[in-house]
């Protein structure tokens, strides 16, 4: 049985791609680990792991005063309830369609096309 993903923001995946890094830890950590990437105020990542522990996503330890946090959903989990969430909303849900989009109008590289079909070769049995 597959549990229920909590909807992340892109702002919140950062904060989420930071704990599956490395956990637990402080917030002060992820402030200090998002600071050459983002930009934002640290009064804002707290808010963000604020939201992210109402939703479940994370989950903390209290020792006193100090809260440190983890994430309580695999990145995985995110990754292929993001991807259904995408293919539902744009592609209503078809594979197919979505495929042939990228195969016909990303710049696929050589190696891409040969990882493609490798990969469809895997799933042939």
């Amino acid at each position: 049985m597959e549990r229920n993903i909590p909807n992340i923001t892109d702002a919140e995946w950062e904060v989420m791609k930071v704990l599956w890094a490395s956990s637990p830890r402080t917030a002060s950590e992820i402030v200090q680990a998002l600071e050459g990437s983002r930009d934002w105020n640290p009064k804002t990542v707290r808010t963000l792991i604020k939201r992210l522990t109402e939703k479940g996503a994370v989950g903390y330890e209290a020792d006193g005063r100090i809260y440190r946090y983890y994430p309580t959903v695999q990145e995985e989990e995110c990754v292929k309830s993001e991807t259904r969430s995408f293919l539902k909303r744009v592609y209503g849900g078809a594979m197919r369609p979505m495929l042939a989009h990228f195969i016909r109008d990303e710049q696929l590289s050589r190696e891409d096309l040969d990882e493609l079909r490798k990969l469809l070769d895997e799933r042939k049995d």
